[in-house]
C-alpha cells in the first residue's frame, strides 16, 4: 500500500497548512478498514509518528504536536487530513502519511519548512 501525501509548502512560524493523504484506487474498498498516520522525518532524525486515525475514527498526537495538529479522515472520499496550526520551525521536516502500522511503501512525502 503507498498512499500519497501533499499540502506541503513554506509558513511562517505560527501559521497553519493543511496535508492531504489519498489512498490509490487499488485499495479504495478496504481503505475504510486500515488504521492511518502521519509520520515525519527531519534531516538527520528518525523518522517518528506524529498522529494516527483508527479505522473508527479514534486519534491520538505526539506530545509535540497535542493541541497544535489535528488528523481526520473522510473514508468516502478515501483521504487523511493533517491540518496543522501554531506551527513552529521544528515541525519543519518531510512528512509522509502510511498505513498504522506502516507497510514498507513510503512514497515520496510532502515537504513543510517552517520559518521563524
Amino acid at each position: 500500500v503507498q498512499l500519497q501525501a501533499s499540502g506541503g509548502g513554506l509558513v511562517q512560524a505560527g501559521g497553519s497548512l493543511r496535508l492531504r493523504c489519498a489512498a490509490p484506487r487499488a485499495i479504495f474498498s478496504v481503505f475504510s478498514l486500515y488504521d492511518i498516520a502521519w509520520y515525519r522525518q527531519a534531516p538527520g532524525k528518525e523518522r517518528e509518528s506524529v498522529a494516527s486515525i483508527t479505522f473508527g475514527g479514534a486519534a491520538t498526537y505526539s506530545d509535540s504536536v497535542k493541541g497544535r495538529f489535528t488528523i481526520s479522515r473522510d473514508n468516502s472520499k478515501k483521504t487523511v487530513h493533517l491540518q496543522m496550526n501554531s506551527l513552529k520551525s521544528e515541525d519543519t521536516s518531510v512528512y509522509y502519511c502510511n498505513t498504522n502500522p506502516p507497510s514498507e511503501n513510503w512514497g515520496q512525502g510532502t515537504q513543510v519548512t517552517v520559518s521563524s
